[in-house]
């Protein structure tokens, strides 16, 4: 019973990462479905894999924003970070820096996406739902499973871009991301741990609309040193806010919730504005971003209920820590 209670959230989040990374998010249609079989290992491993190593450390939210999934994602398995026409999209056209290889305004935007909507967010509402929120669910062979799905992930989709794509990073750029992604690493264990201070918080309700204005905000942004200047100022408005408050002794599950839920609310309604990648009908388009959207609605509903039975569930540490 105490090994379905921590494998069944595991699978759960195997899953949950990819279909919010990418059909939540209405980059990919719902006629793409099986492409879970490249896009999970990638993006289910890699928040596994997070999750278990920030969770062993006795980390929490910040530790898994920091880590360097997305240099990984974006720098090996699909190069968009180097690659000037990815998906015959113009991404390094603005603010591209020769000396570096990237476009500034396109690498904070999806690093940005990847520390909060393919793994972060992913996590915590699993978290949420399950019976077991701070303490490891995978034992040491679960974790080399993890990472060894994370790899595959990575071999899988660089060998699928590699396939539809003439375009090949540099060594150094490989090289350079790898390194940076292991900096982050370092940088995001060595974050401190929760401390509980005295102190009120703004209700559930108010963190939820701050994260919704936030997201707003965020998506607008544009493509642009503008943009740049836009996303860097929500990050330091946030962390600004979750050092202040996620650190009180007042600060619940449901707080985290909220500020979980409204990130997934952003993915949703950007959802129906967006283009997919691959072309499908209106209609088809437009009935998989209604599932997904119910689907989120969903899941947020269950975390709600869960954070409510507060009895059951292991409270040894709040999630935000």
């Amino acid at each position: 019973m105490v090994l379905l209670r921590r494998i069944a959230p595991a699978v759960g989040l195997f899953f949950l990462a990819p279909l919010v990374a990418e059909f939540l998010l209405g980059n990919l249609p719902v006629t793409l479905l099986p492409a879970l079989v490249l896009l999970a290992p990638l993006y289910g491993g890699g928040a596994l894999l997070i999750r278990e190593v920030t969770r062993r450390a006795g980390r929490g939210v910040p530790t898994m924003l920091v880590l360097g999934y997305g240099l990984l994602e974006e720098g090996i398995a699909t190069q968009s970070l180097f690659n000037p026409h990815y998906v015959g999209a113009d991404l390094l056209s603005v603010g591209y820096v020769p000396w570096l290889g990237i476009a500034v305004p396109w690498t904070l935007f999806v690093l940005t996406l990847h520390a909060v909507g393919s793994t972060t967010v992913p996590i915590v509402m699993a978290e949420l739902c399950a019976r077991e929120r701070t303490t490891p669910w995978l034992g040491r062979p679960g974790l080399v499973v993890a990472a060894a799905l994370l790899v595959v992930g990575i071999a899988g989709n660089a060998a699928f871009q590699m396939a539809n794509d003439p375009f090949r990073a540099t060594p150094a750029q490989f090289v350079a991301t790898v390194v940076l992604a292991a900096l982050a690493a370092v940088v995001g264990l060595r974050l401190p741990r929760r401390a509980e201070l005295p102190g009120p918080v703004p209700a559930p309700w108010a963190i939820g609309s701050i994260g919704l204005v936030a997201g707003v905000l965020g998506e607008l942004a544009p493509m642009s040193y503008a943009g740049v200047a836009v996303l860097a100022a929500l990050w330091v408005v946030l962390a600004g806010l979750a050092a202040r408050w996620s650190v009180r002794a007042a600060w619940t599950p449901r707080h985290t919730l909220a500020a979980a839920a409204a990130a997934l609310v952003t993915y949703a309604w950007h959802a129906f504005p967006e283009t997919p990648v691959v072309p499908v009908s209106n209609a088809v388009d437009l009935v998989g971003n209604a599932v997904f959207a119910l689907g989120a609605v969903l899941l947020i509903t269950m975390a709600w209920r869960r954070t409510a039975v507060a009895s059951t569930i292991d409270t040894s540490s709040d999630i935000s820590s």
